[in-house]
C-alpha cells in the first residue's frame, strides 16, 4: 500500500529529530576515512552508502534469493553450477519447455545481480555499513 505524502512527511520529520541524518553523516566520514587509507576509492565508497540509505528507507529488506546466493558464494564461490542449484526443482518440473527457458533466463538475471550486490558488499566488507 503507498503512503500518503503525509506519512511520509511524518516519517521525514521522525528522522531529522532522532538524529538519523546526522548519524549517516558521521559513519559516511568514518567510512571515507577508513576508504582512504585503505586506498579505497571514495567515490564508490559514497555510492555504496548512499545505495545502503536508499534501501533502509525504502524499506528493503534482504530478500530469500540473495540470502540464498550469498550463502553458495560464502560457502563454495563461484560454480558453474549455480543457476542448476539454485532452481526450484518442484516448481520447474511442472512448466513447459517455453516456461522453463524463460524461468531460466529470468533466473540467471536474478543470479547476476545477486552476484554483483555481493561483490560490491564484499569489497567494502572492511568498512562499518549503515544499518538503520
Amino acid at each position: 500500500m503507498a503512503k500518503t505524502l503525509k506519512e511520509l512527511a511524518r516519517e521525514a520529520k521522525g528522522r531529522m529529530k532522532s538524529g538519523f541524518w546526522s548519524e549517516c553523516k558521521e559513519d559516511l566520514d568514518r567510512n571515507l576515512a577508513s576508504a582512504r587509507e585503505q586506498g579505497i576509492n571514495e567515490t564508490r565508497v559514497e555510492r555504496f552508502f548512499a545505495d545502503r540509505i536508499a534501501a533502509t528507507l525504502g524499506g528493503e529488506k534482504e530478500d530469500e534469493f540473495y540470502l540464498r546466493v550469498k550463502q553458495l558464494l560464502l560457502t563454495e564461490g563461484e560454480v558453474s553450477d549455480a543457476i542448476g542449484r539454485l532452481t526450484d526443482r518442484a516448481y520447474y518440473d511442472t512448466l513447459s519447455y517455453e516456461e522453463k527457458q524463460r524461468y531460466n533466463l529470468s533466473l540467471s538475471e536474478r543470479y547476476l545481480r545477486a552476484l554483483e550486490r555481493f561483490r560490491r558488499e564484499s569489497e567494502f566488507a572492511s568498512l562499518k555499513t549503515i544499518e538503520k
